[in-house]
C-alpha cells in the first residue's frame, strides 16, 4: 500500500484548527500553503520593488531558516534612521545591530529569550534615507508591501510588528497611529529614540479604538539629536488610547552618569494593549549599554515586548 502524503492546505488547516481549539487562532495570510514564488534566498541582499505614486521602492525579507509555508510567521518591520539604508539594517553596520538584534533572539535557543518564534523581518528603504512620509507616501508604501510579502509568505498577520531607531522610530509611531488607514494590524511597537512630528502627523481621534497597539518606547536622558520630550509625547499619545492609568508616574530617570536604565511599566492598561517605557543614562543611539556591560539590552527588551504576543 502506497503511504499516504499529505497536503499542505490540509496541515494548514488542522494546524489553525488546533490554534482555535486552544484560544490562539492565528490570522493566515492569503501566502500560506504554497512556496513563495517572490521572495527567496536572495532577497536579503537583492532589494524587491514596487512602483507607489511613480517612485521606485525598495525592501528587503529574510524568511527563517525554519519557513515553513503551512505555519502562519510573525512578522517583524525594522526601519533605518535618517541617513541609513535597510542594507545596514541588515548587515547590522552603520551603528545597528543585525535587524536591531532581534534576529538573532528569533532564532536562539534560550527559552527565556525565544518561543514559537518563527518571524519573517522586512526591511524597506525610505526616501531620501529618511521616512519623511510626505501626503502619507510611507505609510502608503509599508501597507503595499505587507500586502506583497503576506501574498507571498505565510504571516500571521495578528502578529505584525515595527521597529526602528531616530526616524524609523517616528515611522513606527506613525504606522502605530496609521492603523485604521491601511495598515490594518500592527500588534505592537517599539519606538527607540523618536519623535512624534517628523514622520507627519498621527490621523484620526486620539481616543479612537482603533488606533490602538502595545507600545514600547525608550529613550536616553541627554539626546539632544531628538530631546526625550518628544519620546515621552509618543509614549503618552498610547497611554490615552490604550487606557493605561495616566495618573501612575513613570520611574525617575536614571542618574546622569550611572550608565543605567530605568523600565516603567503601566498599569491600568487593556490587556492586549500594554505600554513599556524605557529611559536610559545616554544621547542618541540605538544600543545604549549600561556601565561595564558589553552588551547592549535594547534586543532583550524588545524582544521580550514582541514576544509575549503569541
Amino acid at each position: 500500500m502506497a503511504a499516504s502524503k499529505s497536503h499542505p492546505l490540509v496541515s494548514l488547516t488542522l494546524l489553525l484548527t488546533i490554534l482555535a481549539s486552544l484560544g490562539l487562532a492565528a490570522k493566515p495570510s492569503s501566502g500560506c500553503g504554497s512556496a513563495p514564488k517572490l521572495i527567496t534566498s536572495a532577497s536579503t541582499q537583492t532589494p524587491l520593488t514596487l512602483t507607489i505614486d511613480n517612485q521606485k521602492r525598495e525592501f528587503f525579507v529574510k524568511l527563517p531558516d525554519n519557513y515553513n509555508n503551512t505555519h502562519p510567521h510573525r512578522l517583524v518591520l525594522t526601519l533605518h534612521a535618517l541617513g541609513g539604508q535597510a542594507s545596514q539594517v541588515i548587515a547590522g553596520t552603520g551603528g545597528y545591530l543585525p535587524y536591531y538584534g532581534l534576529a538573532a533572539l528569533a532564532t536562539s535557543t534560550n527559552a527565556t529569550l525565544a518561543t514559537n518564534t518563527r518571524t519573517i523581518f522586512v526591511a524597506p528603504n525610505g526616501l531620501s534615507n529618511g521616512w519623511g512620509n510626505t501626503n502619507g507616501a510611507d505609510v502608503k508604501f509599508i501597507a503595499q508591501v505587507l500586502a506583497a510579502v503576506e501574498a507571498d509568505a505565510c504571516v500571521d498577520q495578528s502578529l505584525r510588528f515595527s521597529t526602528g531607531f531616530s526616524f524609523g522610530s517616528a515611522m513606527s509611531y506613525i504606522l502605530a497611529c496609521s492603523i485604521g488607514g491601511g495598515i490594518d494590524g500592527l500588534r505592537a511597537v517599539a519606538a527607540l529614540s523618536g519623535n512624534p512630528q517628523i514622520s507627519g502627523t498621527c490621523p484620526g481621534n486620539t481616543t479612537s479604538a482603533d488606533n490602538t497597539v502595545a507600545y514600547y518606547g525608550q529613550h536616553g536622558t541627554s539626546d539632544t539629536v531628538l530631546p526625550i520630550a518628544g519620546g515621552r509625547s509618543m509614549r503618552d499619545r498610547f497611554l490615552q488610547l490604550n487606557g493605561c492609568d495616566t495618573d501612575q508616574k513613570e520611574a525617575a530617570d536614571p542618574a546622569t552618569g550611572s550608565g543605567t536604565h530605568v523600565k516603567t511599566v503601566y498599569h491600568g492598561c487593556k490587556p492586549d494593549k500594554p505600554v513599556v517605557w524605557v529611559t536610559f543614562d545616554g544621547p542618541h543611539t540605538p544600543t545604549p549599554k549600561d556601565k561595564d556591560q558589553n552588551d547592549t539590552w535594547v534586543p532583550a527588551e524588545t524582544w521580550a515586548f514582541f514576544s509575549q504576543f503569541t
